[in-house]
């Protein structure tokens, strides 16, 4: 698992800031921080999918958006947010699970236009469903859960509920990348013909590892159901999955800590850029097409990038040196010696 120290004190100054900084944010900055917790919670997921275990995923949006309309669809039924969660987990699980299974017949772009396709499958029913869904108008008034009697209706009082559920999912995801589990995904990534000859059922671990990033993103849309209180189907386009990809690849795919810096690009970067008014949007994808030329392997790739160039150096210098001491040296030196 890449976790460099670099990276590992950048993620505890950015925690200190998480916990201190919000109260004196004003409304639209809380909101805006509180999404990009949810999209860090979505985006771990899809880190594990295509960053550890090597699959390729353009449908992730899809389960960010059953998630959102599971819960959203029962709390307006009635029905506790704490049971719609967990149903919505469960959801997302069968249906990841479904949608590993293309991936044991196809890789690479193949796997990649196949769950774009369930994306697409999935938009079309969120859009003409009005029945369940509302459609095009959506569902609004989406309740804010309460936790052990405390009311999360603020926006301060739920940033710090999302925040939690980002730190809790967090651990767990980091607990499973260090475990046996772990390993798995990562030599099925590297190689499935040696993993398999290993013992690793790379079967089993194909579709568990879509499934589990499906889990991820469905909680990750529940949370964003009661953020934004009002629920509708451009929010889960192919559009939105091919922007948590971006997220995953330019934070860096394999690294824990991909997400969160990833997010930081695909969240905040553009709100910051809005100073540029109608050309925001041509600034923010020059300025992603750069960092790919440059970073290809991701922003969080720089500090192995920096290591290797170091590494090379020394290896360089000390073949220089043997080399030198190699050479003999000619007569007319010796003898003058």
């Amino acid at each position: 698992m890449k976790v460099s120290l670099p990276a590992m004190a950048i993620a505890g100054m950015v925690a200190v800031v998480l916990l201190a900084l919000p109260p004196f944010l004003k409304g639209s900055g809380l909101y805006l921080v509180s999404y990009w917790l949810v999209y860090v919670i979505a985006t771990m997921g899809l880190n594990l999918t295509i960053g550890y275990a090597g699959q390729k995923s353009l449908g992730h949006a899809a389960f960010f958006g059953i998630g959102a309309y599971t819960v959203a669809i029962l709390l307006k039924a009635g029905i506790s947010f704490w049971i719609g969660l967990p149903l919505a987990m469960i959801g997302c699980f069968v249906t990841g699970l479904a949608l590993g299974f293309p991936a044991l017949r196809v890789q690479a772009i193949y796997l990649a236009f196949a769950t774009l396709g369930f994306n697409t499958a999935v938009w079309l029913v969120l859009r003409n469903e009005e029945w369940l869904t509302g459609g095009s108008f959506g569902i609004n008034n989406v309740a804010r859960p309460s936790l052990f009697g405390w009311s999360l209706d603020g926006n301060l009082a739920y940033y710090y509920f999302v925040l939690g559920m980002a730190v809790l999912f967090g651990a767990l995801l980091w607990a499973l990348l260090r475990s046996p589990w772990g390993k798995a995904f990562t030599a099925l990534r590297d190689n499935p013909i040696r993993a398999e000859s290993l013992g690793i059922d790379i079967r089993l671990y194909t579709l568990l590892s879509f499934a589990i990033g499906a889990v991820y993103a469905g909680v990750a849309g529940a949370l964003f159901a009661s953020l934004v209180q009002f629920i509708e189907p451009a929010s889960f386009t192919v559009g939105a999955s091919i922007m948590m990809y971006l997220v995953v690849v330019v934070g860096g795919s394999g690294y824990f800590f991909g997400p969160m810096l990833g997010s930081v690009v695909g969240v905040l970067l553009p709100e910051w850029l809005r100073f540029a008014q109608g050309w925001y949007l041509a600034v923010f994808g020059t300025a992603v097409i750069l960092l790919m030329l440059w970073l290809p392997d991701g922003l969080l790739s720089i500090p192995d990038r920096i290591r290797a160039k170091r590494l090379a150096r020394a290896a360089s210098a000390a073949r220089s040196a043997e080399a030198g001491a190699a050479t003999p040296q000619p007569a007319a030196g010796r003898v003058a010696q």
